[in-house]
């Protein structure tokens, strides 16, 4: 083998052995770095105590957060206690308000079952029963009128008078026949009061519906009132359960707040381990290729490329000669 193969091998060896070590502490250094990183990276939330709680905070042995808690102050939790205790009996309370509203819905049913009879009848309807009714009425009242009208008449001698007639109307419709005046006042009376009677009787039409839609109303705002009881009866329940919530809310304050400042460190940590990990890459790599030259290798591949270390070797071991002219078992360096 040519003298300058083996010093070209070993200066190869050296360069790949510094190479290799140079990678090896680059290496290393950046682990370094990524760990420092990580270390200010960590979330490390801040222990603290108000005057209505204190939190608490656990770690493993690795130095991450394994638990986190808090205690609420001893007189807030008397509180809750106390206001724990109400909340049993306010909801037996609203338990027993569908029973004590039910008459309001049983009331508000039957309302609505008497709206539909009143508005079950048009206004026509009702106002001809209306009519009827009081003509009923007045009928006893108006034969005796009559009678009594019939007995003066005969007893004077006037029974057979007759006066007062009118001709036909320019509706077509007759006039009015021929009486005694009295008959004519007795008659002009019943269709006087019979005209207000049909405007009473059309007017009670109109109120009929109102009354029955009125029903209607009135048993709407009965059922309201039914589920507003009840509603309203849940009322201290809800009161007591919130209000022990708000305290349950104020004694976890400081472990809010511990977690807040804990984030925000761990926030201005990420940063600065960004920077720590940046810097410290930078750094390996630069002493990574410092690291990477080996002067012995340089020096073997100088030497194997170099002619006069090549002719002076041949001069020294008696390779002057050429390889091909005389057997030998020594070896001529090129």
């Amino acid at each position: 083998m040519p003298f300058s193969a083996v010093l070209g091998y070993l200066g190869a060896s050296e360069q790949a052995d510094a190479t290799r070590d140079a990678a090896n502490a680059s290496a290393a250094a950046q682990r370094d770095a990524a760990r420092q990183a990580a270390e200010a990276a960590k979330f490390r939330p801040v222990g603290i105590t108000t005057r209505y709680g204190t939190s608490n905070f656990q770690f493993d042995p690795s130095g991450y957060l394994s638990a986190a808690g808090y205690n609420v102050s001893p007189e807030l939790k008397a509180y809750q206690d106390r206001l724990m205790g109400l909340t049993g009996g306010a909801l037996d309370q609203a338990e027993r308000a569908q029973q004590q509203y039910a008459p309001l819905q049983t009331a508000a049913t039957g309302l609505f079952g008497l709206g539909q009879q009143y508005l079950a009848q048009s206004p026509e309807q009702v106002a001809a029963q209306y009519m009827s009714r009081q003509q009923d009425l007045l009928a006893p009242s108006r034969e005796r009128q009559m009678a009594q009208l019939q007995n003066q008449l005969f007893q004077q001698g006037r029974g057979g008078l007759s006066v007062g007639a009118t001709g036909m109307r320019p509706s077509g419709a007759a006039g009015l026949g021929a009486t005694t005046p009295e008959m004519e006042a007795y008659y002009n009376a019943m269709a006087q009061q019979d005209a207000q009677l049909a405007a009473n009787a059309q007017q009670a039409g109109q109120q009929n519906v109102a009354f029955g839609a009125g029903l209607f109303g009135t048993g709407a705002g009965m059922l309201g009132q039914y589920q507003a009881g009840q509603v309203g009866a849940l009322s201290p329940f809800q009161t007591y359960l919130g209000t022990g919530q708000s305290i349950e809310e104020m004694g976890q304050q400081p472990l809010t707040l511990g977690a807040g400042l804990g984030g925000q460190a761990a926030a201005y940590g990420a940063n600065a381990g960004k920077s720590l990990l940046t810097g410290g890459m930078s750094a390996a790599l630069t002493q990574q290729a410092a690291g990477g030259f080996s002067p012995e290798a340089g020096l073997y591949n100088a030497f194997a490329e170099s002619p006069q270390f090549k002719s002076g070797i041949n001069k020294l071991f008696g390779f002057g000669k050429p390889y091909n002219q005389e057997p030998s078992t020594a070896y001529f360096i090129p």
